[in-house]
């Protein structure tokens, strides 16, 4: 038979649900692969149990149920499961049959049902093969990367991944939360990007690089005159975002003063700029992000907790970059290009990409992206780096002679 090649990191989760052990076991053969996770069903309401605590993509649904009409259990999973792909499986029974004790299939034996379903013994991979595409093409493309953000080979970023693409067309307020250097910001591009505000403006505002007596000028805007030096008016960050996106980073670092005139924009989408009593509003989908553990500032009375729970509305976890080994190689790649423009970029060692794997990085993805151009510096334009051009914090460099 065809055989097929299977992505990696990549399982197909299949269930077949059928009252012949003949049929399922067919089905099971023609898919054999480690890469992929089996289930079997041999009645309607055993595959409804099995879909409903489990996450499947493809099901083979045997037309002669013994429970449950096949055709409407068919309509039933398309409506409540709309991204597992129904096969209909067609078998024809012969009266009086054991569907569980088929003849062998010799010249002229009966059919067990897979055939006549799927086209011909030889064939039936290559159709089986062909239902599972459209479920594979919509898992591929929730776990792909996001726009701007380097690596698929780790596991643990495609739930991100997936969960980035579910949320981005909604107008869902977002939390970005994990550490230094990790890409908050780029997964809050991505976001944007994703989603119908793709087109309009995304406005940046670092809530720590502004000092406490300015933030909310930046923020909400001022009128003419509202203060000394305030020759013209100024709409502000949140007015500029007009339909777009407001990225709010460090969000942590917020005065309180500040945070109740935040929460009534989250609450009405409406503003009044400093010096004015119009009333402004603002349809902008704010995304946050913090290094911060918000909870614990809400518990020291440094966060109000309704601010909190208003910009927590569906909070995203960035993992660090110590706990996604398998993509150091492609970001280290990435930025040797980068910083490499006018000759081939320099190829990593074996030794030297075993050493950037090691590494805790409590810099993240920055750290990794310093210690990629210093190590261009010093290897002096050799076409491969080796573990001694990694230099690994300043202390490193005193054995750099």
């Amino acid at each position: 038979m065809t055989t097929f090649p299977i992505p990696p990191n990549y399982a197909d989760h299949i269930l077949v649900a059928s009252p012949s052990t003949v049929v399922r076991q067919r089905v099971l053969e023609s898919l054999r692969s480690p890469a992929r996770r089996f289930e079997q069903a041999s009645g309607g309401a055993e595959a409804l149990g099995h879909l409903e605590n489990g996450f499947w993509q493809v099901l083979f649904l045997d037309r002669h149920l013994p429970d449950l009409d096949a055709e409407e259990l068919g309509q039933t999973v398309r409506r409540r499961f709309p991204k597992i792909e129904v096969v209909m499986l067609d078998p024809e029974p012969e009266p009086n049959r054991d569907p569980d004790h088929a003849p062998n299939q010799e010249a002229g034996a009966p059919s067990t049902g897979l055939e006549h379903a799927l086209g011909h013994p030889d064939s039936v991979i290559d159709n089986i093969e062909l239902a599972l595409v459209p479920a594979r093409a919509a898992q591929s493309f929730l776990d792909a990367p996001l726009p701007g953000m380097i690596g698929n080979n780790s596991r643990i970023m495609q739930p991100l991944y997936r969960l980035v693409r579910l949320l981005a067309p909604r107008n869902t307020t977002v939390l970005i939360t994990g550490p230094t250097g990790c890409g908050k910001e780029i997964v809050a591009r991505a976001i944007h990007q994703l989603s119908p505000r793709s087109s309009r403006t995304f406005a940046v505002v670092n809530c720590a690089a502004i000092p406490e007596t300015l933030l909310e000028a930046e923020l909400f805007g001022y009128a003419r005159g509202a203060f000394t030096g305030a020759a013209q008016a100024y709409a502000g960050r949140i007015q500029a975002a007009q339909g777009g996106t407001l990225f709010l980073d460090e969000i942590g670092e917020m005065p309180l003063s500040l945070q109740p005139k935040l929460l009534r924009f989250l609450e009405q989408k409406e503003l009044q700029r400093l010096g004015s009593a119009e009333v402004v509003r603002v349809d902008a989908r704010v995304i946050s992000a913090t290094n911060a553990h918000l909870l614990s500032l809400v518990r020291e009375g440094k966060f109000r907790e309704d601010l909190y729970y208003r910009l927590s509305a569906f909070p995203l976890e960035i993992p660090p970059l110590r706990d996604r080994p398998e993509d150091i190689g492609q970001l280290a790649v990435h930025f040797l290009e980068k910083y490499t423009s006018s000759r081939p970029a320099p190829q990593l060692s074996a030794a030297a990409l075993h050493l950037l794997r090691t590494q805790p990085w409590s810099g993240n993805i920055r750290e990794l992206q310093n210690v990629i151009e210093r190590a261009l510096i010093l290897s002096e334009d050799q076409p491969v780096i080796g573990p001694e051009h990694i230099s690994l914090g300043d202390a490193s460099f005193a054995n750099l002679h």
